[in-house]
C-alpha cells in the first residue's frame, strides 16, 4: 500500500517521468498494436484493447488512489458496472439500494433481467433489511454512498459486514464521495466503481469509468471481462482523466465550502421546504457520513415549496448553474432528476420525487452562487 499522502499520490502514483524522454506528463500512447520480438515475446503491451501504456497509468492511478492492488478503466461508468455485473449468472439476484442510480437500475431491470438476473431494493440505512432480503440465489449488495439524488449515506463497514456474513459481495459506488472523501475497501467493500466523468474527471469533458479491488479474483473476472467485451477508454480520455485527478483533493475541498453555503441559504430560505446534505445535523445518516468521509461533499438537493412546478421554474432561472445532466465538474450544474436522470426510476421503488431539485455546486466565486439562487428561488 502507497502511504503517501492522497494529493501526492493524485500527483504522482503511477506516473513516473517517462524513461526516454524524462516527460513529467504521462505520454498519449495512440498506437494499437506493438511489435513483438518473437511470438508472445513483448515489452508487456501487444494490441491496444488488451493493454495500453497510458490507460495502465491511469489504472494504477484509481489503484493507489483507493488504497488497492488493481484498477481497470472502461468507456463509461456504466461500460464498468457492466463489467462487474457480468459475474452473474440467471437466477442470480442482487440487493440494490432503494435510492440507486437511474442508470444501474436500468441495466439491472432492462438489461441483466432478460437473462433471469434478479434485483430487490433494500433500505440500506437498516442493515437488518439486508439480512432480511437475503436468499440463496443472493450474490451481492451494490451500495453508493451517499446516494444520486437524495443524499443517503449508508454505514458501508456494517453492510460489508453483513454481505460477508451471507457469503456474498459488497460493491460500492463510490462516485459522489470520491477516493478522496471516502475509503471504501477500508470499510470493507470487495469492489469499487466509479462513474469518472464526474469528480475524478471534474470538467466536462471526457466519459470514462473506473473500477478498483484487492480482491485477485474479483480483478481476474474485471480484466477478463474488459478485454473481451472491449469497452475500454481511449488513450487521449486516459489522459485526460489523469490529468483531472491530479487537482481531485483540492477541488473537492472547495466543492465541500461551496456547498456548504449553498446548504445555509437553502436551509433559512421560505421558498425551500426540504435540504438533503449529509451536512446538516439533522440528516439521517449525519453521524455516519462524519464518521466515514472526510467531508460532506458537493452535492445538495432540495424540495422546494411548491413542489414539482416550483422545482421546474427554479432550474430554468438561474444563470450559473446550468440546467444540465451530469455533476461534480467545476461548473455548476442544476436538474429535476424525475424528469431527466432518474427517469427510468418511475413507477419503481426507486422512483424520484417530481419535485426534487440536484444541485452539483461547482468551485466558482461562492458569492456569485448564493446570488444566482436568490434569484431563482425569489
Amino acid at each position: 500500500m502507497n502511504t503517501s499522502g492522497f494529493n501526492t499520490r493524485a500527483i504522482h502514483a503511477s506516473q513516473e517521468p517517462d524513461e526516454q524522454t524524462g516527460a513529467v506528463t504521462v505520454p498519449v500512447h495512440l498506437a494499437t498494436t506493438y511489435a513483438q520480438q518473437g511470438v508472445n515475446q513483448h515489452k508487456g503491451f501487444e494490441y491496444s484493447r488488451t493493454g495500453n501504456p497510458t490507460r495502465q497509468a491511469l489504472e494504477g492511478s484509481i489503484a493507489a488512489l483507493e488504497q488497492v492492488k488493481h484498477g481497470f478503466a472502461f468507456g463509461s461508468g456504466m461500460a464498468a458496472e457492466d463489467a462487474i455485473l457480468r459475474m452473474l449468472n440467471p437466477g442470480d439476484n442482487v440487493l440494490l439500494g432503494n435510492d440507486a442510480y437511474g442508470g444501474t437500475f436500468r441495466l439491472l431491470d432492462k438489461i441483466y433481467s432478460r437473462i433471469g438476473v434478479t434485483w430487490t431494493a433494500v433500505d440500506l440505512t437498516d442493515v437488518s433489511q439486508v439480512a432480511a432480503a437475503w436468499t440463496p440465489a443472493t450474490k451481492l449488495v451494490w451500495l453508493e454512498t451517499p446516494t444520486n439524488p437524495n443524499l443517503n449515506v449508508f454505514d458501508i463497514a456494517a453492510v460489508a459486514a453483513e454481505a460477508h456474513r451471507q457469503g456474498g459481495l459488497c460493491i460500492v459506488d463510490n462516485t459522489f464521495a470520491t477516493p478522496y472523501l471516502q475509503q471504501p475497501a477500508a470499510l470493507g467493500a470487495d469492489l469499487i466503481v466509479h462513474s469518472a466523468t464526474k469528480y475524478l474527471g471534474g470538467h466536462s469533458d471526457v466519459v470514462g469509468g473506473l473500477a478498483a479491488t484487492d480482491n485477485d479474483e474479483l480483478a481476474e473476472h474485471l480484466a477478463f471481462t474488459q478485454n473481451s467485451t472491449g469497452a475500454v477508454i481511449s488513450p487521449f480520455d486516459c489522459y485526460l482523466l489523469l490529468r483531472g485527478m491530479k487537482t481531485l483533493g483540492v477541488r473537492m475541498d472547495r466543492h465541500f465550502e461551496n456547498a456548504t453555503a449553498v446548504v445555509d441559504l437553502l436551509t433559512s430560505h421560505s421558498a425551500v421546504e426540504t435540504v438533503l446534505y449529509p451536512g446538516l445535523a439533522g440528516h439521517p445518516g449525519h453521524e455516519v457520513a462524519r464518521d466515514q468521509m472526510r467531508n460532506f461533499g458537493g452535492m445538495v438537493s432540495f424540495v422546494p415549496v411548491g413542489g414539482a412546478d416550483a422545482a421546474a421554474r427554479i432550474v430554468t432561472s438561474t444563470k450559473l448553474f446550468t440546467l444540465a445532466e451530469s455533476l461534480g465538474a467545476v461548473e455548476s450544474l442544476i436538474e429535476v432528476p424525475a424528469g431527466m436522470t432518474h427517469g427510468s426510476t418511475a413507477g419503481s421503488p426507486l422512483e424520484v420525487d417530481a419535485g426534487l431539485v440536484r444541485l452539483s455546486v461547482g468551485i466558482e466565486n461562492v458569492e456569485d452562487l448564493l446570488d444566482d439562487l436568490k434569484h431563482a428561488l425569489g
